[in-house]
């Protein structure tokens, strides 16, 4: 007998054990909770085509290029928007950070919450690095040498990204055939010379445009939290290029939007969480977890393919 709930429609293109397509699964996730709010949008994760795929359900009947229309839709109606447009880069002194912030609080006020939630998921500026910045998103790959930069980065992908980027990131298969930008989330993008055929510097970057528009929407999910004595990004550990390692969990159930973010955030999926963690992961839904380390490469950092923990 055929259920009477609408349809559910599965992202094949986006393997959960790839960090930039996890991104872009929650990018996806919270644009859609924000902007089609009618639907009560959730989201959970099957096994499809030899990987973890995102599978989004509705209280509404929609189809995959719905989705899609809407989603293009709403990631064009971000582009004029202030939040990515404090600097180029998260190299900001704090004073100048704070000010971001309270134009960010005030436009809050005003039932504009973009900026707000972008400034909680930059850094912090009770904090400050060795060249007195704030202390920033441990996401951050870039910081302006060989001219790329983290947040204007964000701005061009914002400008350069159609409907059809978004239909490959999403439903695939992944050609890798978009130049630049990147934002340095996928593993492909470790272009070290002993990991290439080619010499980097002269073979041209190709990436999937579409999912790097996606995941960066995935940050406010991923706020920096100030401890007593350092500022850590949610899902993080370590401080070094020998032991920063991002953890992130896969679940079963269809949950809201908030219930993942709590997700995001669990003790239990931290490698110091040895005892009983497995039976608190499995007692939530969580039916995996992958782990990745953040290597720095010179001026760079990437990540490594993840490490399947659970």
């Amino acid at each position: 007998m055929k259920s009477n709930s609408p349809d559910p429609i599965a992202c094949d293109g986006l393997d959960g054990a790839n960090l930039l397509a996890f991104l872009a699964a929650l990018g996806t996730f919270r644009v859609l909770d924000e902007t089609w709010p009618e639907a009560a949008v959730r989201m959970h994760w099957e096994e499809r085509i030899g990987a973890w795929r995102p599978v989004f359900t509705f209280a509404t009947q929609g189809t995959p290029e719905e989705l899609l229309a809407r989603l293009d839709a709403a990631l064009r109606a971000y582009a004029p928007h202030a939040a990515l447009r404090v600097d180029d880069n998260l190299k900001i002194p704090p004073e100048r950070y704070r000010q971001y912030c309270r134009e960010a609080v005030k436009a809050w006020l005003d039932s504009d919450s973009r900026a707000s939630h972008f400034a909680a998921a930059f850094g912090v500026e009770v904090f400050t690095d060795n060249d007195g910045n704030i202390q920033d998103t441990s996401f951050r790959t870039m910081s302006g040498a060989g001219h790329q930069h983290f947040l204007k980065f964000m701005r061009e992908l914002i400008e350069k990204t159609n409907a059809e980027h978004l239909r490959e990131a999403l439903f695939g298969p992944w050609q890798y055939r978009d130049p630049g930008p990147s934002l340095r989330w996928d593993p492909e993008d470790d272009r070290r010379y002993a990991l290439r055929w080619r010499e980097p510097s002269t073979d041209p970057l190709r990436t999937v445009r579409g999912a790097n528009r996606l995941a960066f929407e995935a940050m406010p999910l991923l706020p920096v939290i100030p401890t007593h004595t350092r500022a850590i990004t949610t899902g993080f550990t370590g401080q070094r290029s020998s032991d920063t390692f991002w953890t992130w969990p896969i679940w079963s159930r269809p949950i809201p939007l908030d219930v993942s973010r709590s997700l995001l955030s669990l003790k239990a999926l931290l490698p110091a969480e040895k005892t009983n963690s497995r039976v608190e992961l499995a007692s939530r839904g969580i039916v995996a977890a992958f782990r990745t380390q953040r290597i720095s490469i010179g001026k760079y950092r990437n990540f490594t393919p993840a490490e399947a923990i659970l």
